[in-house]
C-alpha cells in the first residue's frame, strides 16, 4: 500500500515507537496505534484490524494470564490483613542485632511479604510505612523473582514457556538476592557503623511470641510452592487457593468490608492496567512478526564474531539502558519478541534467561529519571525527597549486578530446582 517494503515499515514503526514512549505517550497506547498503523501498511485495512480487533478476546481469555490476578489479590489480602506489620516485627526481633539491624529487617520482611504478594511497587508501599524508605525500594523488587511474581507469568506468556518451571525458578534466586542485599548491608554498616545500628533488648521470649504472626505467610507459600511443586496444581489453581487462604486468615483477623472491597478493586486495577500493556504490545509484536525484525535480529547476533557470553553482556547492557527510561514491564513486553529468538539461537535455556532478565529488570524499578519503586516510596513517605530514596538504593543497585553476576556465572543457581520438578 505505501510503496515501501516490510523491512522497512518496521524499522520506521520501531523508531515511531520509542519516540512516543519517550515523548511520554503511555505504553499500551502507544504500542497499539503503532501496530495497527503498521499492519494496515503491510496488509490493508480489512485484514490488519480484523486480526487486532482478536488479540484482547484471545488473550483476556487465556487460561494462563488468570493466574495474574490471584497472585496480585493474594498481596493486597495480605496487606489489608496486617500481615505486614507482624512479618517486620518478626524479622526485627530475630535480625535487628545484627549491624545494619533495621535494614536487614527489611529485607527479610519484604522477601516474606513477596512470597504472597505478585507486584513489586506494591511490596514497596507498604512496608515503606513501617520500615527505612531507601532500603524498601530496594527490597520490593524481590517480589519480580520470588512466587508468586506476575512478571515471570508475563515472561512465561510471552514466549511461551511453562509459567510453574518459572515460578519454581525464581525461589531460590530470590533467596540469593535478598542474602546479597543482607550482605551489603552488614558491610555497609562495618564501615558506617552510623546508618544502621543494632536493635538490641529482645529475649528469646520476645522472638518466639513473634513467630505465630507469621504463620500466614509461611503458610501460603507452602501451599502455592508445594502445590506447583508436586504437581498437585496449576500454577492458577495453586494462586486461586492461596487467595482462599489469606482470604480466611484476612476474616479472622476481623477484616471489614471496607478493607476487602479495597483489596478487590486495587487487585482490579492493577490486573487492568498489566492486561492492557499485554494487549496494546502483543498487537505491537504481531506487527513486528509481518514486518520479520525478530528473524532480523536473530540473524544479525548469531552472525556476530562474539562469544554468545559476550553478547549477552551487551544485550543485559541494553536492558540497563532501555531500563533508566522506562518500566519493567513495558520494557520485557517491547524486547522480548525480538530479543528472545536471538537469546535461544545462542544456545541459552529459555527458564535461566527468564530469570536474568526479570532480574535487569528489578534494576529499572530503582534506577533514575523512571525507577518507580522509588517515586512510590516517596508519594507514601513526602517527607522524603525522591533524591534521597535514589541515592540510598545505590549500594542495592550494585548489589543487582552482583546477583546477576552470580547467576552468569553459575547457572546451576536457577536451573536446579525447576529441573528437579521434571524427573
Amino acid at each position: 500500500m505505501t510503496g515501501l517494503d516490510n523491512d522497512t515499515i518496521g524499522v520506521i514503526g520501531v523508531i515511531c515507537m520509542l519516540l512516543l514512549v519517550l515523548s511520554g505517550v503511555r505504553i499500551y497506547i502507544a504500542a497499539a496505534a503503532v501496530g495497527l498503523v503498521g499492519l494496515v501498511s503491510m496488509i490493508g485495512w480489512d485484514a490488519g484490524a480484523g486480526m487486532i480487533g482478536t488479540i484482547p478476546h484471545s488473550k483476556a481469555v487465556s487460561y494462563t494470564l488468570s493466574v495474574l490476578p490471584m497472585f496480585i489479590l493474594i498481596g493486597y489480602l495480605a496487606f489489608h490483613a496486617g500481615i505486614t506489620q507482624a512479618l517486620f516485627d518478626a524479622a526485627r526481633k530475630w535480625f535487628g542485632f545484627l549491624p545494619g539491624g533495621l535494614a536487614v529487617a527489611s529485607v527479610f520482611a519484604t522477601a516474606g511479604f513477596a512470597a504472597v504478594s505478585g507486584a513489586s511497587t506494591a511490596t514497596a508501599a507498604v512496608f515503606s510505612r513501617v520500615a527505612i524508605p531507601e532500603m524498601l525500594a530496594a527490597g520490593g523488587t524481590l517480589a519480580t523473582l520470588i512466587p508468586p511474581s506476575a512478571i515471570l507469568v508475563i515472561y512465561a506468556i510471552i514466549v511461551e514457556e511453562s509459567v510453574g518451571r518459572l515460578l519454581l525458578a525464581g525461589f531460590i534466586p530470590g533467596i540469593v538476592s535478598a542474602l546479597i542485599y543482607v550482605l551489603i548491608i552488614l558491610v555497609w554498616a562495618k564501615i558506617s557503623p552510623g546508618i544502621g545500628p543494632a536493635i538490641k533488648g529482645y529475649t528469646w521470649s520476645d522472638r518466639i511470641k513473634s513467630v505465630p504472626g507469621t504463620m500466614p505467610v509461611i503458610s501460603v507459600v507452602v501451599i502455592i510452592f508445594s502445590a506447583m511443586y508436586l504437581g498437585w496444581a496449576t500454577p492458577t489453581e495453586a494462586g486461586a487457593l492461596g487467595a482462599f487462604v489469606v482470604f480466611l486468615m484476612a476474616l479472622m483477623k476481623g477484616m471489614r468490608y471496607d478493607a476487602l472491597k479495597d483489596s478487590l478493586l486495587e487487585t482490579a486495577k492493577l490486573t487492568v492496567m498489566i492486561f492492557s500493556l499485554i494487549w496494546g504490545v502483543l498487537i505491537f509484536v504481531r506487527f513486528l512478526g509481518f514486518a520479520g525484525l525478530p528473524e532480523h535480529f536473530t540473524q544479525f547476533i548469531t552472525s556476530l564474531p562474539f562469544e554468545p557470553w559476550v553478547v549477552m553482556l551487551f544485550i543485559l547492557l541494553g536492558y540497563v539502558i532501555l531500563g533508566m527510561f522506562m518500566d519493567a514491564i513495558g520494557m520485557l513486553l517491547l524486547t522480548l519478541p525480538v530479543v528472545y529468538p536471538a537469546v535461544m539461537a545462542l544456545g541459552y535455556d529459555p527458564i535461566w534467561f527468564g530469570i536474568i532478565v526479570v532480574k535487569m529488570a528489578e534494576v529499572c524499578l530503582v534506577t533514575p529519571p523512571i525507577g518507580l519503586n522509588c517515586f512510590v516510596v516517596s508519594a507514601v513517605r513526602p517527607d522524603i525527597p525522591v533524591s534521597t530514596v535514589f541515592r540510598g538504593v545505590g549500594p542495592f543497585v550494585v548489589a543487582d549486578f552482583l546477583t546477576v553476576a552470580v547467576f552468569l556465572i553459575w547457572p546451576e543457581v536457577i536451573t536446579w530446582l525447576p529441573n528437579q520438578m521434571m524427573n
